[in-house]
């Protein structure tokens, strides 16, 4: 198992485009058609994941690996999601300083830019909202209620993201429990 998730992440790892949170997808179908971990438990570590520091998709792999195989799971998962980036990165730096100016690096960039708006979007919405079995529930609600008093702290007030985590907590420890 430990190898299969090295080698899954790995995969992950080479096609993720667009940050962490347009990464969470792929980790969700991979994770399901595995069968590693259940949808809650996955939601619960993206969430650890969210607010832990570093990058959600890498400990999003470090925690379904840990949950899979332990310490060597989460070490093998942690590998393969990073491993592909680092190699990428060395390569693009020496190639990227070399085609600058080229319109089809630029043109290709602008390309990606919509398909990782949708797959952000899709996360948030299939973790926020249609994860139950139920579309439109009590929680469904509260959840959009929250998510909306955050958009408006964000944009209209201008509050630091971090006071609006803590206020979202709250929010949900407030409602939730």
């Amino acid at each position: 198992m430990v190898w299969q998730l090295f080698f899954t992440f790995l995969k992950i790892g080479f096609v993720s485009f667009g940050g962490g949170y347009a990464v969470i997808p792929m980790i969700q179908y991979e994770v399901e058609a595995h069968g590693w971990l259940e949808t809650e438990r996955f939601q619960q570590v993206v969430a650890m994941a969210g607010m832990s520091p570093g990058p959600i998709s890498t400990n999003t792999a470090t925690l379904v690996g840990y949950d899979s195989a332990g310490i060597l799971g989460g070490i093998a998962a942690t590998l393969g999601m990073v491993l592909p980036s680092l190699a990428v990165i060395v390569l693009l730096s020496a190639l990227f300083f070399r085609f600058q100016g080229s319109k089809w690096l630029r043109s290709s960039l602008y390309g990606l830019r919509p398909i990782i708006a949708g797959m952000i979007a899709y996360a948030a919405l299939h973790f926020g909202f249609l994860s139950g079995k139920e579309a439109f529930t009590w929680m469904t609600v509260s959840t959009l209620v929250i998510c909306a008093g955050c958009l408006v702290l964000l944009t209209r007030y201008k509050l630091h993201p971090v006071a609006v985590i803590a206020a979202a907590g709250v929010a949900g420890i407030v409602i939730y429990t």
